[in-house]
């Protein structure tokens, strides 16, 4: 396999985590014990698929069961089924190619469409045409932050402070993230562009390893999920100089958005549900209704909440050009990072 990057760093023969999977799963696990949280269907009744294309116990596995148990009433019965490997793919080929007779449908994440056709020499699908979209899920603020005793040593207190002290201390800084096209490299690369600005990135094997380099001052900064990051926030270790979405995040009022300094930066975790293509239109009006009324429920707001994750419901068009944006996006930021798995 060959694989360059953008920062002069050697890539390493693995294949990628997804990006829009949080590092929560140890805290959730519990809640996605069983296959699915919806109830057992009556005999005649014909069960839904909903295809997950990461493990079990992740942010992205726990809000699709949520939503799960939301819809059976109006759908019935709801299996989870986990179909994770090569960063989404074989989830999301799965979703592909079965039957287009709305009784299967899965996750669309950030990785699986916007980011892998890109990053991939190899797709098996198409990520533009393989696909009926039924709503957004979910999106998830990642954030800028820096080791708090780097930070004052360097006397970095704003994100403007940082720009100014990379630009006057070339190569100087350097940053990492859980891996070579994950969600913290893209941002990184899509900031230094931005900033006009160096920064060394090093990629480690997973975001957990990632952040305790940051931790340890190892490395200057990272685009960390917000959600990972915030009790180290919250007790002082990393300092929080701005978030990656367009406004601020309701979860961390303060802390400014990227787009502030730099008008707009904006980059997210997000996932949703698609069908297969050829699903009925009148089929996917269906189950965008009810997803959308499950993810407007107040009590689900309050779980999704835990994962410091907003719902956004939207229409099958709406969501269907959300990704298409996304792609175009990604497509840039992914060449210009140089990183690829053949």
């Amino acid at each position: 396999m060959k694989t360059h990057s953008a920062n002069f760093c050697p890539l390493r023969r693995k294949t990628l985590r997804a990006t829009g999977a949080l590092a929560l799963g140890a805290v959730l696990a519990a809640t996605a014990s069983t296959t699915s949280w919806a109830q057992p269907a009556a005999p005649s009744a014909k069960v839904m698929r909903l295809i997950v294309p990461y493990a079990p116990g992740g942010p992205i596995d726990v809000t699709a069961r949520l939503l799960a148990d939301s819809v059976k009433a109006t759908l019935g019965t709801v299996i989870i089924e986990n179909r994770p490997g090569a960063g989404g793919n074989i989830g999301v080929d799965a979703i592909a190619k079965a039957a287009p007779d709305g009784l299967t449908i899965g996750i669309a994440a950030v990785a699986t469409h916007a980011i892998n056709p890109w990053l991939y020499s190899k797709m098996p699908y198409d990520a533009a045409s393989d696909f009926a979209a039924i709503t957004q899920m979910v999106r998830v603020p990642n954030v800028l932050v820096m080791n708090a005793d780097t930070a004052r040593r360097l006397n970095i207190n704003h994100l403007a402070d940082l720009i100014k002290y990379a630009k006057a201390n070339p190569a100087r800084l350097n940053y990492a993230s859980g891996g070579n096209g994950s969600a913290g490299h893209l941002a990184g690369e899509l900031f230094k562009s931005r900033a006009g600005i160096f920064a060394l990135h090093i990629p480690y094997n997973g975001g957990n390893p990632a952040q305790l380099a940051l931790l340890s001052g190892q490395v200057d900064f990272n685009f960390d999920n917000l959600a990972t990051a915030s009790s180290n926030i919250k007790a002082g270790k990393l300092k929080a100089l701005a978030v990656t979405t367009a406004q601020r995040s309701a979860f961390l009022p303060d802390v400014p958005a990227v787009a502030e300094t730099l008008k707009g930066f904006e980059i997210d975790t997000w996932w949703g549900l698609v069908a297969p293509a050829a699903t009925p239109r009148d089929v996917v009006a269906k189950l965008n209704q009810a997803f959308v009324a499950a993810l407007k429920a107040p009590e689900n707001k309050v779980r999704f909440s835990t994962l410091m994750a907003e719902p956004v419901a939207s229409s099958p068009e709406q969501f269907e050009a959300f990704m298409k944006s996304e792609r175009a996006k990604y497509e840039k930021v992914v060449k210009a990072s140089g990183a690829r798995v053949d």
